[in-house]
């Protein structure tokens, strides 16, 4: 049970990765705060959590400023800390065409991409920090991608340049937090199978899918879980002297 006793704020926590870990960490002893900007989806995921343990949900959208400051303000208030901060909200598919080339993206596109994936991490982040140095204790753990090590041939160079934000980040990031006894490291995936990637992947052709299978040496593509179980380990124990790491959870690619 490595997280009995800790508290655990994960945002877009409703599916995909996010709900992966919440259902590890609620399942290993932590009191999560899955916080989602859908509502429907996020009542689905806590008949699901507080079948496991301790777990309450939060309607907030990580990109709004008031509704974050807000939000970490009553989860501290309410629990007394805040252990853990796993920032999943990102990814490709909130424009209409990921794997636009430079040429192709729009200006708007290209904000809507960047803002999507760093802005949230900044927010939450920059809130759970006043708690987590009062604490000298936490981790925080962030979701880049192979995109930001240029290792991702269907992701837009918007992409490639928010993620590859998220690796930097988290490295300076864990410089300033490190003497206050916080932990800041990151995942990068590969493709991984969540419920917003899925359609995408099944829309590629039987040989689209092989070569990417192919170019994968452990011959798959990755399931939440597998990030998820990456993620648990950087928020535990295990991993309290590891700082300012990215770990590629790509299968070998």
């Amino acid at each position: 049970m490595r997280f009995t006793n800790k508290v655990a704020l994960i945002t877009a926590a409703a599916n995909g990765i996010g709900r992966a870990t919440a259902e590890i960490m609620v399942r290993e002893g932590a009191t999560v705060v899955a916080v989602d900007n859908h509502q429907d989806r996020l009542e689905e995921a806590m008949a699901s959590l507080k079948r496991h343990g301790r777990a309450e949900g939060r309607l907030a959208d990580a990109l709004a400023p008031a509704e974050v400051d807000a939000l970490v303000a009553d989860v501290a208030k309410q629990h007394g800390a805040i252990d853990i901060l796993v920032n999943a909200v990102g990814g490709s598919t909130v424009i209409a065409n990921p794997q636009a080339t430079t040429e192709q993206m729009s200006f708007a596109d290209w904000q809507k991409l960047i803002a999507f994936n760093l802005d949230g991490t900044f927010l939450v982040t920059h809130a759970v920090i006043p708690v987590m140095k009062r604490q000298r204790s936490g981790k925080i753990v962030n979701l880049a991608s192979i995109a930001g090590r240029g290792l991702s041939v269907n992701s837009s160079s918007a992409y490639a340049a928010a993620k590859g934000g998220i690796i930097a980040f988290t490295r300076k990031l864990a410089h300033e937090l490190g003497p206050e006894g916080i932990n800041v490291n990151a995942i990068a995936p590969s493709v991984t199978l969540t419920e917003r990637i899925r359609p995408h992947w099944e829309k590629r052709s039987q040989a689209a899918q092989a070569e990417e299978i192919e170019r994968t040496p452990l011959r798959r593509v990755a399931l939440p879980e597998d990030q998820a179980r990456v993620i648990c380990f950087l928020a535990s124990a295990d991993a309290d002297f590891v700082t300012g790491l990215t770990i590629d959870v790509t299968g070998g690619v």
